[in-house]
């Protein structure tokens, strides 16, 4: 796709500035570019591949599990995330295994567990799920949409890294003002 390009760099750039104009001049606001760029170079060779190259997701974690106890000013405690990024594996694995236990199907790949464990490194335990959440809505929306319009065979793989992607940057650059509306809104 000719487009495709500079639709990606054009979002790349949008998504930075929204990070930078949020987050100030800061060390956060660095580590939170990677985090942005690793999300959509991820969110890319998914689409393309099918593949969430370890290479990428892992030095994600890591460097999650760093800004947290650098406390480079997220507000998540190491151990929250510590907590979100094995929450996040093992949450997307069980549903591995009850799918493929239930179906003999693989319905997802490592990958997809290995991401939402860097995001749960990232954000803590407590935007794992709202993150799954949104992106599963997202990729089901995706998923009935290309179906109808597109004609996708239903059966045919789907990636879920760009959902789980999009979800996280939600998250990360706005999680604050939906918790704070979820709280407002629905809680006593």
């Amino acid at each position: 796709m000719p487009v495709r390009y500079p639709a990606v760099e054009l979002a790349t750039g949008f998504l930075s500035a929204l990070v930078a104009v949020n987050f100030g001049a800061t060390w956060l606001t660095l580590a939170l570019l990677l985090f942005v760029w690793a999300l959509v170079a991820l969110s890319m060779i998914d689409f393309d591949h099918q593949l969430l190259p370890d290479n990428i997701t892992l030095p994600l974690l890591w460097l999650g599990l760093a800004v947290n106890t650098w406390d480079l000013g997220t507000g998540v405690t190491t151990q929250e995330s510590v907590l979100g990024a094995a929450g996040g594996y093992l949450s997307l694995w069980s549903v591995y295994w009850v799918f493929k236990l239930a179906t003999g199907k693989d319905g997802m790949g490592y990958g997809d567990f290995k991401l939402l464990a860097a995001l749960g490194a990232w954000m803590g335990w407590q935007a794992l799920f709202p993150i799954v959440l949104l992106s599963s809505l997202a990729g089901v929306t995706y998923g009935i949409g290309s179906t109808l319009l597109m004609s996708r065979d239903k059966s045919a793989p789907m990636p879920f890294g760009p959902f789980l992607a999009g979800a996280g940057l939600i998250m990360m650059i706005w999680g604050h003002q939906i918790y704070s509306f979820y709280i407002t809104r629905f809680l006593p």
